[in-house]
């Protein structure tokens, strides 16, 4: 089950499927973003995910998964390919830069449902990447 849920994760993350993302987390899912701040609730998940939506095309390959026995944690670690559409505030001049990048992300779960995210991934390596 934690695996399947999973996969349907990142599966609506390549289709830019936000509604099934947001049907796979719980109400009031901790969304843990690499060197930002703390999201609280599925309408904060959302609102960072419409943002991302206009900033970023992402697709996430080479993706493997691992549960944990007793169904209550998973991570997966993967390499996004993405292209910068829109300059987010405090970061590099966006001009459609392509960039490839090692990443990993941890979950809690509970009753079928993702309750946390924590992403990780090498910021200074992506700015060095967009900044060419």
């Amino acid at each position: 089950m934690s695996r399947a849920l999973i996969e349907n994760y990142f599966s609506a993350f390549n289709a830019g499927d936000t509604s099934t993302m947001l049907a796979l987390v719980a109400e009031d899912v901790a969304h843990h973003v690499n060197q930002g701040e703390l999201r609280r609730g599925r309408d904060a998940f959302a609102t960072f995910c419409s943002h991302m939506g206009v900033s970023y095309r992402e697709e996430l390959r080479d993706i493997v998964i691992f549960a944990s026995e007793d169904g209550t944690r998973a991570a997966a670690e993967f390499v996004v390919h993405g292209e910068y559409l829109q300059t987010d505030p405090g970061l590099p001049e966006a001009r459609g830069q392509r960039y490839i990048l090692p990443a990993g992300s941890f979950f809690a779960l509970r009753d079928g449902k993702i309750t946390r995210v924590t992403t990780y991934y090498n910021l200074q390596d992506w700015i060095a990447q967009v900044s060419v």
